[in-house]
């Protein structure tokens, strides 16, 4: 055997005798500190066993300290007459031993450094209406003119005297406007928007409207309801539903939400006639009373702003990370959206002129408390979302059984990579009709059409691995987040680097840190580019970092390729 293969064959050794004793050394060493195991009683320590040889405990309790007897038996065996080959691989071995410990060590650090860096960018998402502390009846708003309407409820833009400063002793909300050229509706003298939702067959109690409805309440701040109302809120059609969640820039917050009757609103008689109460047409079937929802307004959805706003390469990346964010953040929840569409996601334009994007609607949301982002699929009566088109593969094919489960924790994550076509340029294939047209349920992946060329490499190979078919082949929203942010902060350093190992990507991202920091402190006003970066240290993890250069190594050779 050559020096080269016994050096080698010794290091083979040290690795596997780290995965074949590590649990092991981990219960004995536990044993000599009188740490208690499973199965131990409590207050009853779990001590030493008294015939355990000294020198296999010594072996057990280090892996460094088995490093160096090996080491040291390594040297004493050069220097006496064994044979060559045993003592380099024994030297070897020792060695090896040594540097796995080294390697660990520096694992531990760097994993360390990654939760200082989430504890100091995780910090509590702030709404604008810092002010906003009364609002629970609907006379407390100015009403204007209709903005969106849906399948179950009407938006109308809203203004109200305590959400902006009074000027001259007047509030100036309640006085319509001209709307400025690039915006679709007057939203600076009407910050609000307020969803009516549609009651016909909740009945007209506050306590059942509020239990029917109650996954639009998903994402309410703590003071959207008033206090007595907030027990009402336990159980709604898919089982309990979460009394909040925390905020997030890429998720819309509900301000306040209360019942009230149904008013004769510009637009009802022509637009929903068939929803409202007899008191206000006498061949409706609604209820007389229904759920309101008070949120910030919005100028544009996604959809509108597309019609009219054909964005930049850098900008289209940063609408679709928008989207996974909030997405993860759904799902660090146990929250699945389940009708994310582009009429779904609101956009305003933040101080740079970049497209700010928030996901909207959670009617059709899975919040289970029970089963989390799973959902038991026993019979056809269960609800598995909203948009048929933009369903992922693994829920539109699921069949009903017994023990049957949907598991929804990368769906969402898929209609992301469908809406992405829209938001460079181009019809989303599976909206589109006829032969181009493909069906969530029997796709092929060489079927997906080519983004434009203007799109980066990696968006689009984070496109295409979103809109795999088996989600155990799909990275997550988090992993697919953090594919997005390498390519767009790593810069020179993402090819240049080994990005294997883990102390390579923390100092990568404590210098990403330092940046932010320093831009932080500035004068200048927080931009979606800021913000974005905020989100990825505060959500950082070394493992799904890892996990995310993985795909984008093998994704960019596929493309290439």
């Amino acid at each position: 055997m050559s020096f080269k293969l016994a050096v080698l064959r010794g290091f083979q050794l040290s690795r596997s005798l780290l995965h074949w004793g590590l649990k092991p050394a981990a219960r004995a060493a536990a044993k000599l500190r009188g740490e208690p195991l499973r199965g131990v009683p409590v207050g009853r320590a779990a001590q030493p066993r008294p015939f355990l040889p000294a020198r296999y405990r010594y072996f057990r309790v280090s892996l460094g300290g088995l490093a160096a007897q090996l080491q040291s038996r390594g040297v004493r065996r050069l220097l006496s007459a064994a044979s060559p080959r045993n003592r380099v691989v024994f030297l070897a071995f020792g060695l090896g031993a040594g540097l796995v410990e080294q390697q660990l060590e520096e694992d531990h650090a760097s994993t360390a450094a990654c939760r200082e860096i989430q504890a100091l960018f995780k910090k509590k998402f702030q709404n604008s209406f810092k002010s906003f502390t009364s609002g629970y009846k609907l006379n407390d708003y100015v009403i204007g003119k209709q903005i969106g309407k849906g399948c179950n409820a009407a938006v109308y833009e809203a203004a109200a005297s305590f959400a902006m400063p009074q000027e001259g002793g007047r509030c100036p909300l309640a006085e319509q406007k001209d709307s400025e050229p690039h915006l679709p509706r007057s939203v600076a003298h009407f910050p609000l928007a307020m969803k009516m939702m549609w009651n016909i067959g909740a009945g007209s109690s506050s306590a059942d409207i509020l239990s029917s409805m109650s996954q639009e309440l998903v994402p309410a701040c703590p003071q959207a309801l008033k206090e007595e109302n907030r027990s009402n809120t336990l159980h709604g059609h898919f089982g309990y539903v979460p009394r909040k969640m925390s905020a997030h820039p890429n998720v819309i917050t509900v301000y306040r939400a209360f019942t009230a009757e149904v008013p004769l609103l510009p637009g009802a008689q022509e637009e929903y006639p068939d929803v409202l109460p007899p008191r206000l047409n006498p061949a409706g079937m609604g209820n007389n009373r229904t759920l309101f929802l008070v949120m910030k307004n919005y100028p544009y959805t996604l959809r509108q702003y597309l019609e009219v706003s054909v964005p930049s390469r850098k900008e289209g990346t940063l609408m679709v990370l928008q989207l996974l964010e909030g997405v993860d953040h759904l799902c660090q929840q146990g929250i699945a959206h389940r009708d994310l569409k582009s009429d779904n996601v609101l956009v305003e334009l933040d101080s740079d002129g970049c497209p700010h994007l928030v996901i909207t609607d959670f009617g059709c949301c899975l919040a289970e408390g029970d089963f989390g982002l799973k959902l038991p699929f026993n019979s056809r009566c269960v609800n598995r979302g909203g948009n048929a088109c933009l369903m992922a593969p693994e829920v539109a094919t699921a069949v009903p059984g017994p023990g049957m489960i949907i598991d929804y924790s990368k769906s969402d994550a898929w209609a992301v990579g469908a809406i992405a076509y829209e938001i460079f340029g181009q019809r989303n294939p599976f909206y589109s009709a006829g032969p181009e047209g493909l069906d969530s349920r029997k796709y092929q992946e060489k079927q997906l059409p080519l983004l434009p060329s203007r799109v980066p490499t990696d968006t689009h190979v984070v496109v295409r691995l979103l809109l795999r078919r088996n989600p155990r082949k799909r990275p997550s929203a988090r992993v697919a987040a953090n594919m997005l942010h390498i390519s767009l902060w790593g810069g020179q350093a993402l090819d240049s680097q080994d990005w294997s190992s883990m102390k390579t990507m923390a100092d990568w991202l404590l210098c990403q840190s330092a940046v932010v920091l320093l831009k932080g402190c500035s004068p200048s006003r927080s931009t979606v580019e800021m913000e974005l970066q905020r989100c990825f240290l505060a959500n950082v993890n070394l493992d799904d970092l890892r996990a995310a250069m993985g795909f984008l190594i093998f994704g960019r050779a596929q493309h290439n390729f």
